[in-house]
């Protein structure tokens, strides 16, 4: 079973944050997630202008070394199966794909045909540890957020979809939240997701005062230690 869907006005105020300040506002409305529940790894955008991406994971494992042991009509129906996946259920969708070779990245499974192909789908973007490629031609705005870049699809396949994943040390189920952008990605739980916007608020008006002193020009410990105790005030 997987959570109730939020509200679209609150996905589309997540989405004007980017994601450390998402990571910030989690430490407040779920302490005990501060070293969890997010990539560790630096990640590779296809274009880090592009906004935050925000939606529900659809889930997938990969591989690309090796050619797949199924038929070949069993591969394309499993691959067609795949994007019936994706288009089901709550949106919008992140396709949050696994590459479970042991050196992942091998081959690609993202570029210039999947990207439209899941744009067409309805998808913002899409996080994965494997390779991605083609990045002078993938589908306009949509985020590609990848482990690496790399020139060749190989034998990529899909194994699996639906099931758990993890990415750099963020596990992911089937319709978790997810937030991403250029800096990677973190899972936002569904009880906490409509407290973000309120302690994100406090922690922008605490760092205010810091950073009003910081770039006043007339900087000083003591005006450090003001700020710091100014910001403690705003709750």
């Amino acid at each position: 079973m997987t959570d109730a869907p939020l509200g679209t006005a609150l996905l589309d105020t997540l989405r004007k944050y980017d994601t450390p300040t998402i990571c910030n506002g989690l430490e407040i409305v779920a302490p005990e997630r501060r070293a969890t529940g997010f990539t560790t790894t630096q990640m590779v955008s296809c274009n880090p202008s592009l906004p935050p991406i925000v939606g529900y994971a659809r889930t997938c494992l990969i591989r690309a070394v090796d050619a797949p042991t199924m038929s070949p009509q069993e591969t394309k129906e499993k691959r067609l199966g795949y994007y019936e996946y994706v288009a089901s259920g709550d949106g919008p969708a992140i396709p949050v794909i696994q590459d479970i070779d042991p050196v992942p990245g091998f081959g690609a499974f993202w570029g210039e045909v999947q990207t439209n192909v899941h744009k067409a789908l309805g998808c913002p973007g899409a996080v994965t540890n494997g390779s991605i490629r083609d990045l002078d031609a993938l589908a306009e705005g949509f985020h590609l957020i990848g482990g690496e870049v790399g020139p060749s699809h190989a034998h990529v396949h899909v194994v699996e979809f639906g099931t758990h994943v993890n990415l750099f040390g963020m596990a992911v189920k089937h319709g978790d939240l997810i937030h991403a952008d250029h800096h990677g990605a973190v899972v936002i739980p569904h009880a906490v997701a409509n407290d973000l916007p309120a302690a994100i608020t406090v922690i922008e008006k605490k760092e205010s005062f810091i950073l009003e002193a910081a770039r006043s020009g007339n900087f000083t410990v003591d005006a450090l230690r003001k700020a710091m105790a100014d910001g403690e005030d705003i709750h």
